[in-house]
């Protein structure tokens, strides 16, 4: 009885260090030095921990659509600045600023996302400075 509740101890221990484990630094994956600013339609939004997601075709001067994933911070963060589940949909025209990826992918970390009602609004993640409030 006692081996098989270590055991399960033990293995529930490991599960919740799971997503600490698949956790990075805004440094080791992005490049701040590297600013990108795109406007695009919105195909997907995840919103999981540990950060927000979201994907925008965007529309390069000869017609060709690329889609681009962005990291926001993570839900719990975006609900502190004003974010709902909503505030991002599909269709969606936004434009958004943040940092490259290093490895030269589609992929950027978000900083601020201009809405498609007009409202600025800061994306929660490692890269901000300062305190950052939505609708701003």
């Amino acid at each position: 009885m006692k081996v098989s509740v270590v055991c399960g101890l033990a293995i529930a221990l490991g599960l919740t260090a799971m997503p600490a484990l698949a956790h990075h630094s805004f440094a080791a994956e992005y490049d701040s030095a590297k600013p990108i600013t795109l406007t695009g339609t919105v195909t997907k939004v995840e919103w999981m921990n540990p950060h927000a997601r979201f994907y925008i075709d965007v529309k390069d001067d000869d017609g060709k659509v690329t889609n681009w994933e962005f990291e926001l911070g993570s839900p719990n963060g975006l609900m502190r600045l004003g974010w709902t589940r909503n505030s991002l949909k599909d269709g969606d025209t936004v434009t958004v600023s943040g940092s490259l990826a290093k490895d030269g992918s589609k992929l950027a970390n978000a900083r601020q996302i201009k809405l498609a009602d007009g409202r600025k609004v800061f994306a929660g993640s490692a890269s901000e400075t300062g305190e950052a409030k939505a609708g701003q």
